[in-house]
């Protein structure tokens, strides 16, 4: 369990001052804004369009119910949300770059009606309580100081009834294959990252985020402890990915 009264946080395999995550966090994602969705293509082999495909099926979009996306960015979830007939949205991000990014491929797609944008951090929502009825992040928790802050906050500002879901990288759970993958991520992907954006570092940054990220059975225990019930999780792809769900009663 992450110790969150340390004036120190990971931040990949480094250790810096806990203040300092969310501008390192913000950098990293200002210089990969704009190839957002190549870097998921590159981290995920680009299986993370199937997994979102699952992801969104579970929410159980309908028009009567209001989705916050947390760390939204360029709008993916949002997108299927409102395509599958989901309600109205709330597309949020720390990183005011790429919220851009999602706005723009919203009017370009025509979907800019129904989606409102702002720049918030998961940690502060600046929302009622019990307003919405259902709270999404993917791939966005593990960039989080404070992951047991930001689940204590989409608890409040969910109603009765209301469920969490995150989509994240996990732990892989085929032995044979974890040399594979081992090598994939910290070989292959910073290489290509090197050459398809320029920029080495975030991509080394971004893959050993993953393996500093609790595991399946860890985050379930840290979303009971925030005070959600029926606790489940979703293994995708070996477990490379894992949906976790609950609620709030």
């Amino acid at each position: 369990m992450p110790d969150t009264s340390s004036d120190t946080v990971d931040f990949g395999f480094s250790t810096i001052a806990r203040a300092q995550k969310s501008q390192r966090v913000r950098d990293v994602f200002n210089s990969v804004a704009r190839r957002y969705d190549v870097m998921n293509d590159l981290m995920s082999l680009g299986v993370h369009r199937l997994w979102k495909r699952e992801f969104v099926g579970m929410m159980d979009p309908r028009p009567h119910r209001t989705l916050l996306d947390l760390a939204g960015g360029t709008g993916d979830i949002s997108f299927q949300w409102r395509q599958r007939g989901g309600g109205p949205v709330i597309l949020t991000d720390i990183n005011e770059q790429m919220l851009g990014v999602g706005r723009g491929r919203a009017e370009q797609r025509g979907l800019i009606d129904g989606i409102a944008f702002a720049v918030a951090d998961a940690e502060t929502l600046p929302l009622a309580d019990a307003s919405v009825d259902r709270v999404s992040i993917a791939f966005g928790l593990r960039n989080c100081t404070n992951k047991e802050r930001v689940l204590s906050e989409a608890l409040r500002v969910l109603k009765p009834g209301g469920r969490f879901f995150c989509l994240e990288f996990s732990k892989l759970q085929i032995a044979v294959a974890a040399p594979l993958y081992e090598r994939w991520s910290f070989a292959a992907l910073p290489a290509i990252g090197a050459v398809v954006a320029n920029d080495r570092e975030s991509y080394q940054y971004l893959a050993e985020s993953i393996r500093m990220f609790p595991d399946q059975e860890t985050l379930a225990t840290m979303m009971r402890d925030a005070g959600f019930a029926r606790v489940s999780y979703r293994n995708l792809t070996g477990g490379i990915a894992a949906i976790h769900a609950g609620w709030r009663i």
